[in-house]
Formats: structure tokens, C-alpha cells, sequence
């Protein structure tokens, strides 16, 4: 699979549009995609942060000369005009078939992606402004928001996929195998987290830090982190070494600093969401107009700490401050919340709804016949199945036979790495509808997610089976987790099934 990610960052567009692109580009790689990156004159230090993940760069020339188009709220930050901006795209994604193109650019509209759509089979678009007209075949918006389910009515084709709220925020691998081990907070507030971004043009970090150093509480450690291009990073740098504080510049352990944390101050934006999965109850500023209502409406559900960036912002901070730190019921209601919303593994949920799941489906053969009848059997399986009964081998074979002779009936295989991961059967039925069963194989080499091996055959279905318009599944009550994996793979419950064992008189 071929993708490429339309992306820019920089002294506007800042370092997290860039950063959650390269989170998303990662896990693709992982997953056997190859990843190219179309930008405008990306700083260097982040051209070799993309040479280091092994992800290609194509660069586009510079425009200076141009004017920007007027109608969108951001349209300076392209540097150009959408049409000389799509020229030069298409130019240089010539000589190369393109799976998916990933749109994620403030200054970027239908107009654009229109024109694009000559050169990538399918479009995702990366927004969270809600504020013009796309072009694209799936859109995510990670943030939370009370009307999210309609904020892009009219603003997407019919046909588009919403991916919505923070269960599909583009968080790295290293939140979620932190958040598995992560140990109990204490009651006492000991170590504090300070970070506001990779630009911070405005310097809240300074009153931040402002506010901390003039409360009366010395034994509190403070790590402050900066990004590289901070405009005011020497006296940040000074203050921290005259109150004992650390700094960290443009550091790697982002994750490992907010699982040590009891509390953070900070900005909007991916890092919310990154906090929230920790547990990391946080004190929350705007810093972008585009913050103020992911904050407001975040904090309304208890997921952060907030409050309105005013004049007096160093003595409202240190106020509030103080009020977290006095209240530990508070705090944990916050983490509760936070990590309640937030699993960490919305990468990977976005992976698998474009089709890179890392699994290979293929139609079952008269080889299967002996893995299958284990698999069947394992205790494990006949436990969530509805015939719970150990299956005898004659048994097996007529129905496996019976199975691979009948048109309407598709066993499928999903390998990982050339191991077998998963089983799945579609019994299609009258009217488009068809009956799906799976189950992971038991004691796999490699373990793999329910979701990815349910999306990998819904799309072999798709394509193999042009008939099939809707899909169904009956599962036990009892069985948690297959009731949850449908639920969250958009399966709706169409009926309830009650059963009760009477008692013999």
C-alpha cells in the first residue's frame, strides 16, 4: 500500500499536524505500507526526523511570491494559492500509483482535494475546524465536541466515512504500553509537568513557570519541556536552572514524563489527548482559537482542568494551581475520566479503517482441515461458540466439506507475517445480508487484533462478493469481548434474545 501525507509544519502551522502525521505514518509502516511525505519547506531538524523513521519526502518549491487565497480562515499558512499548491502536488507525485492521500492542512479545501483525487485512489482528511467543505472518502477529527456527530453535516460527500472523538486520536505506540503498567497516583501531588507545545509563540510556559516559582511549596519537581525553535528557550533554560527544575528540549520521552507526572499544565490539542490516556489530570490553556471549544467541551465531561486565558492569566494560574493541588478527589476524577475516554489506540483503529491491518485474508483449503478442527475444539473457543460441545473429527470433516462446496458460504484464513491469526465465515443469505463468525486462533505466534482481522474480511468481502450489502452477527451474551468488538466496528443491535433456566420442581 502506497500513501502519502500532505503536511506542512513550521513558525504557523506549529509541529502537531506533522507529529500526529508521523504517529499515523509509523503505524502504517508497521503494518507494511510505504509512507512518502509531500511538505513545503519543512524545517530541517524534521526532514531528518522523517529520514530517521524511514518514511520518503517530496518537497515542494517555495512560492513567496504568491498570493494566498482569501475565503478560508487560514489560507496564509499554504504559502500559495490552492491551485498552484495542487499543480505543484500532482507534479510531484507523478510515476507512482497512490493508495490513500492524507490531507491534513488547515489551508486545504474540496477545491484542492478535487483536483487531487486524479492522483490517490482514496482521500483522508485530518481536520478538527469543521470550518469548509472537504473532498474525501473518510475524515477524522479526534477532538471531543458536544454536537461532533453533526458539525460536518453538508461539509463532506453522503458517501464519506466520520471517524469521531477521541477514541481514534493519533497517539504513538508508547501511551498505550505505558498506560498498561501504569502505577497508582499518589494522593500528595510530588512532580509536575509543564508543556505548552513545540512553538509556544506566546510564552505561556514562562507564566507558567512564573506561577509555580511564587507559590510557597519548595518541594514540588517541575519538568518543563520545550520544543527546539521556542522563542524564548534561553530564559526558560535560566529559569529552570536557578529553581532547580528540569528542562527537556525537544525530547523523545514525552510519554515516560507524563506517566511520571502527578499533574500537568499545558496547552490544547493532541497533548490532551495524550494526558487522557495516562491519567494525567491537567490544567488546560488555549493557545489557539481552535482550543478554546475542545477544551470547554472536554472539560464539561470531566476530562481536564480549564480555565479562560484573561490578563491576569500568571495570578489565575497560580490561584487555580493552588486549588488542584488542595484537592485530591478532584484530581483522580480527572485521571478517571481521562483514561476512561482515551485507550490509546485510536492509531490503530484509523489504520485498519483504511485497510492496512497487516493481515492477509485468503479462502480456506483441504490443508486447513486439521488447524481448523484444533482450533474449534480449543477450549477457549467452544466456550464463546454457540455449540460449546467438543466437535468429533467425522463431524468436522463432513461440515468443512460441506462448507468449501457451498457458493454461499466463505471460510477465510487471516495470516500475519505467513502465521495464521484469525478465522472468519460469511454465510451469505437473501437480499444482500450475510452472517459473520470469527475468532482469533488460539495460542497464535503472533497475536492479532480482533478489530484488524474483522476489517480485513469485511473488505476481502467487499471485494469478492459485490452482492453483499450488509453484514450481521449473533454472539453470546455473555461473551464480552466479541460484543464489544462489534459494537465498536459499527455493528448496530437489531434485536435482544433473553433466556433463563427454570429450576426443576
Amino acid at each position: 500500500m502506497n500513501i502519502v501525507l500532505r503536511v506542512d509544519a513550521g513558525q504557523r502551522m506549529g509541529t502537531g499536524h506533522f507529529m500526529r502525521c508521523l504517529t499515523l505514518a509509523d503505524t502504517l509502516a508497521q503494518r507494511g505500507a510505504r509512507c512518502v511525505f509531500l511538505c513545503r519547506q519543512l524545517p530541517s531538524h524534521l526532514a531528518l526526523l522523517l529520514e530517521r523513521h524511514g518514511h520518503g519526502l517530496r518537497s515542494l518549491p517555495s512560492r513567496a511570491s504568491d498570493t494566498p487565497d482569501t475565503e478560508l480562515a487560514h489560507a496564509a499558512w499554504l504559502g500559495t494559492t490552492q491551485v498552484t499548491d495542487a499543480a505543484d502536488s500532482l507534479e510531484a507525485l507523478q510515476g507512482q500509483e497512490w493508495d490513500w492521500l492524507i490531507v491534513d492542512h488547515y489551508a486545504l479545501d474540496r477545491h484542492w482535494e478535487k483536483c487531487l483525487r486524479q492522483a490517490a485512489r482514496r482521500i483522508l482528511v485530518i481536520d478538527d475546524l469543521a470550518d469548509r467543505q472537504h473532498e474525501c472518502d473518510l475524515l477524522l477529527d479526534q477532538n471531543l465536541y458536544h454536537d461532533m456527530q453533526s458539525r460536518y453535516d453538508g461539509k463532506v460527500p453522503q458517501t464519506c466515512q466520520l471517524l469521531l472523538g477521541p477514541r481514534f486520536a493519533l497517539l504513538r505506540d508508547e501511551f498505550s504500553r505505558l498506560r498498561a503498567t501504569l502505577p497508582q497516583r499518589s494522593e500528595d501531588v510530588k512532580r509536575v509537568l509543564v508543556f505548552f507545545g513545540g512553538v509556544d509563540e506566546h510564552n505561556f510556559t514562562g507564566l507558567a513557570l512564573s506561577a509555580l516559582s511564587g507559590m510557597a511549596r519548595s518541594n514540588l519537581e517541575v519538568d518543563v519541556v520545550l520544543g527546539a525553535l521556542h522563542p524564548q528557550r534561553p530564559a526558560i533554560e535560566a529559569v529552570c536552572q536557578r529553581q532547580g527544575y528540569r528542562c527537556h528540549v525537544q525530547t523523545t520521552r514525552m510519554a515516560e514524563l507524563m506517566a511520571n507526572a502527578d499533574l500537568a499544565i499545558g496547552a490544547g490539542g493532541t497533548a490532551t489527548w495524550e494526558r487522557c490516556s495516562l491519567g494525567l489530570p491537567t490544567l488546560a490553556l488555549s493557545t489557539a482559537d481552535n482550543q478554546i471549544r475542545q477544551l470547554a467541551d472536554a472539560a464539561s465531561r470531566g476530562l481536564v482542568y480549564t480555565l479562560l486565558v484573561d490578563k491576569d492569566l500568571q495570578a489565575d494560574l497560580a490561584l487555580h494551581l493552588e486549588a488542584l493541588l488542595q484537592n485530591p478527589a478532584l484530581r483522580t476524577l480527572i485521571s478517571n475520566q481521562g483514561m476512561a475516554a482515551v485507550d490509546g489506540l485510536g492509531v490503530q483503529r484509523l489504520a485498519a479503517r483504511m485497510g492496512c491491518t497487516g493481515i492477509d485474508m485468503r479462502a480456506a483449503q483441504p490443508r486447513d482441515s486439521d488447524a481448523l478442527y484444533r482450533w474449534r475444539n480449543h477450549p477457549s473457543i467452544r466456550a464463546v461458540s454457540r455449540n460449546t460441545e467438543e466437535i468429533g473429527w467425522e463431524d468436522h470433516c463432513r461440515w468443512f466439506s460441506s462448507v468449501l462446496a457451498d457458493p454461499r458460504r466463505k471460510l477465510l484464513i487471516g495470516e500475519q507475517g505467513g502465521e495464521p491469526a484469525g478465522v472468519v465465515r460469511f454465510d451469505l443469505e437473501e437480499d444482500g445480508l450475510a452472517e459473520v463468525s470469527i475468532y482469533l486462533v488460539p495460542d497464535a505466534a503472533l497475536r492479532c487484533r480482533g478489530s484488524d482481522l474483522l476489517q480485513s474480511a469485511e473488505d476481502w468481502v467487499a471485494l469478492h462478493c459485490a452482492d453483499v450489502r450488509r453484514l450481521h452477527a449473533q454472539v453470546k451474551g455473555s461473551n464480552k469481548r466479541s460484543n464489544g468488538l462489534f459494537m465498536a466496528a459499527g455493528y448496530d443491535i437489531d434485536n435482544t434474545r433473553f433466556s433463563k433456566k427454570l429450576h426443576e420442581l
